[in-house]
């Protein structure tokens, strides 16, 4: 977005102290406003928004405010709502006082919002299914992939470099933070149904999660099923990481039971992995005609996907997948998004000079 500034324009980043240095060289155009806190506290940082924003904005002559809630004390600016997900409405294990407090400003914030901002159809409906909100607040704008780190490459150098993660054959893998909603147990139990007809594979879980006695239970999981020597645990790992699994993988497995995007299917996507994902919520969405879908709630459904997309269909998913990745672009999120702000910033320019005049 700092590149595609206008005349006048400035993008204003809401920084702590402690964060600030993860985000600098973005040019003239970007101007920082210090909160005391950010994620590192993030209570303290949710305290600091509710309390702080109405008054320091102005300050910054702030025409336009993105935020996922709200201020209490409502700020004088336009308001673009950013939801990205309705995961304390829907999922019946998200953290308690959590849920408690998105299903109460969440309503409020599509009220007072000028626009709201979903990166999915299916996120959009989700919102509508449990709030009452005017559908012509929407503005639809797709996430996307970096395609400088997520590409194709060679599999067997990329290979060689897994060793060293116990990756020693031929793999397929699944790739997000592990909450039951992801359905780790799902494809665990997938995998022992179609174990004979994996040949040798292993199956690599990359990320991590707060969540120990689930995490836990999957391990436990494993070796009720006769799975666990097949299974590589291989924790969080940066994105630069991350991208060379992608590129060794044989299919990604992503059976989630909820997704309003689901940036994994994109990554293996542009980096040459056929992939398996869901038939639910934003997954066909996102996948677009470019992967083998499958019932989460079904383990031989995922177990049959799974095979399906190891077979002969591998080389047409892995050109399609390609294809389907090429039309995400964050430069294009970024231009969409943009003109969000440019068309909540002339709105309320325009009903200025309107009340100035009356």
């Amino acid at each position: 977005m700092a590149e595609r500034l206008g005349p006048g324009e400035e993008l204003h980043l809401m920084v702590s102290p402690a964060s600030r240095s993860a985000y600098q060289g973005y040019g003239p155009g970007v101007r920082y406003i210090t909160y005391p806190w950010s994620n590192e506290h993030r209570n303290l940082r949710t305290l600091s928004e509710q309390i702080y924003s109405p008054v320091r904005l102005p300050l910054s002559r702030v025409d336009v405010l993105n935020t996922p809630i709200v201020p209490a004390l409502r700020p004088s600016c336009g308001l673009v709502v950013h939801i990205k997900t309705m995961h304390a409405f829907s999922l019946p294990n998200f953290p308690k006082w959590q849920g408690i407090y998105r299903r109460y400003t969440y309503p409020r914030s599509a009220r007072a919002a000028d626009a709201i901002i979903v990166n999915s159809n299916s996120l959009r409906d989700e919102v509508q299914r449990y709030i009452d909100v005017d559908a012509a607040k929407f503005r639809m704008v797709p996430e996307a992939v970096d395609h400088e780190l997520f590409k194709p490459g060679d599999p067997r150098a990329a290979r060689q470099h897994l060793a060293r993660y116990g990756v020693d054959q031929s793999f397929a893998l699944f790739v997000s933070t592990l909450w039951r909603y992801k359905n780790c147990e799902g494809l665990l139990r997938s995998w022992a149904i179609a174990r004979p007809e994996l040949r040798g594979r292993q199956l690599v879980v990359v990320g991590g999660g707060k969540h120990e006695e689930h995490i836990a239970g999957l391990r436990a999981l494993a070796v009720e099923l006769g799975i666990a020597s097949d299974l590589v645990w291989v924790g969080p790992l940066p994105l630069q990481e991350t991208a060379r699994f992608y590129q060794a993988a044989d299919v990604l497995v992503y059976p989630s039971f909820n997704e309003t995007f689901g940036l994994p299917i994109l990554e293996a996507m542009a980096s040459g992995c056929p992939v398996v994902t869901s038939n639910v919520t934003a997954m066909p969405e996102t996948a677009g005609g470019a992967a083998e879908l499958c019932d989460p709630k079904d383990p031989a459904s995922i177990a049959y996907a799974m095979t399906q997309a190891l077979g002969p269909k591998s080389t047409w998913l892995r050109e399609r997948g390609l294809a389907r990745a090429a039309e995400f672009s964050w430069r294009r999120t970024a231009a969409q998004t943009l003109e969000v702000y440019r068309e909540v910033a002339e709105r309320r320019r325009h009903k200025e000079a309107v009340t100035s005049r009356g």
